[in-house]
Order: structure tokens, then sequence, then C-alpha cells
């Protein structure tokens, strides 16, 4: 491959850029993956000026590509792949599968946003519940706002934990900020992530505390 990492550390590798685009160029091959883990564009057009909201100061930039409808065939060819914020285009995923659900308000009261998130699996599985809190209020992260659909480590760590085995190789075409990176190098699994704004691959990078690679070098 000619594409130079933007970060690399022996378990974690970054690529800033289309990932569309990289995957063709054999990033995050499906032939070397173990489980694609990802948060993809939803096609919403999300409004991610939250200093609007009750209890928010922040103004985020709008999320890439989902001011148009997501297709998420490219990721089909995984045999194994979790896809958060999939009910939003199920209509483009096959039938069968299985489906998690994330519950934001951790069994009570009403988060400001959704009360829970789902993420559709391309193997078998009963649907599982996970509670954390998260909004406003959060269990975790508590000063860590570092991107408008951002979540948990907390809830990476238990999709990996339950469907994925240490040193296995996991890919995030859609890294956003690098929770799902940091749950990796948390639970020993290998990782390659992929994101478009270059701004949240030096946030992900910085997650490790050992710089960002010199893009010019």
């Amino acid at each position: 491959r000619g594409v130079k990492p933007y970060y690399e550390d022996g378990s974690v590798t970054i690529y800033h850029g289309d990932c569309r685009e990289l995957m063709e160029e054999g990033i995050g091959s499906p032939f070397e993956v173990d489980m694609l883990l990802t948060d993809p564009p939803y096609g919403i057009n999300l409004q991610t000026n939250y200093s609007k909201l009750s209890g928010s100061t922040k103004n985020y930039k709008p999320v890439e590509g989902d001011a148009v409808p997501f297709d998420p065939a490219p990721l089909l060819a995984y045999r194994k792949a979790v896809l958060w914020g999939a009910n939003h285009y199920h209509l483009r995923l096959p039938e069968g599968g299985g489906w998690l659900v994330w519950d934001k308000r951790e069994g009570s009261g009403s988060n400001m946003f959704a009360d829970a998130e789902v993420a559709w699996c391309s193997f078998k599985t009963p649907i599982r519940l996970y509670s954390h809190l998260w909004g406003v209020n959060r269990r975790s992260e508590k000063n860590r706002w570092l991107h408008p659909t951002q979540k948990p480590v907390a809830l990476m760590r238990w999709v990996l934990e339950k469907w994925t085995e240490p040193g296995q190789m996991i890919f995030d075409p859609y890294m956003g900020s690098g929770p799902v990176a940091e749950a990796c190098r948390d639970l020993d699994r290998r990782y390659i992530g992929i994101e478009m704004e270059e701004e949240y691959c030096e946030v992900a990078a910085q997650r490790f505390d050992q710089g960002v690679l010199d893009l010019a070098a």
C-alpha cells in the first residue's frame, strides 16, 4: 500500500481520508479484518449546534456526509459487522442478522435526544441491551466532549468483549473521535481506523498521548 498512516503505534493505525477511496486501496480489507465496528453518518442532516440546547455550550461542525442518505453496501462484505444508527438506513440492509440496543438513560428519566440507540449486526444474535448514561449528564468521560455523535468507550468495550477475542483486527471506517480505537487498546485488539476530518484524526491520536505523525514528512 502506498498510503501513509496519520498515526501508527503497532496496535492502532489511523488513516486520514475518504474511507471509500482508502478501502479501494485495500485499507481494512475484509480478508484481514475480524470485525467491522463503526458509527457512520446516518443520512439525517443532524443539527450539530448544541449551544441552543439546555445545559450545553458545544457548537460542532456538521457531520461529513450526513446530509445525503447513507449507503451501507460497501460495509456488507465483512463477515462480522456492527453498524450503529442502522435504524436510519435499515431498508438498505439485508434481512437477518441481529440488533443491539444502547439505553442512554440507564433505565430511568429521559434523554435530551433519543432514549436509546441501536446497532445492526451482520451475525445472528438475540437482541442485547447495554445501559450507560450519556447526554448532558454522563456516567463516563464527563469532560471529553469531542464529537457531535460521540459514543462512550465503555459501549465499544462491551461490543468487543462479547463478540471478539484479544489480538483480533477491528476496522472502523468512520472513526470520528476514536472511541473504538481506545476500546481496542484497552482490550488488546488491533485496530485500523479511517476519518475524513483531520481534526478528529488528531483528537483520536491524542487519546494515546504519543503525538501525531508529521503529515509533511
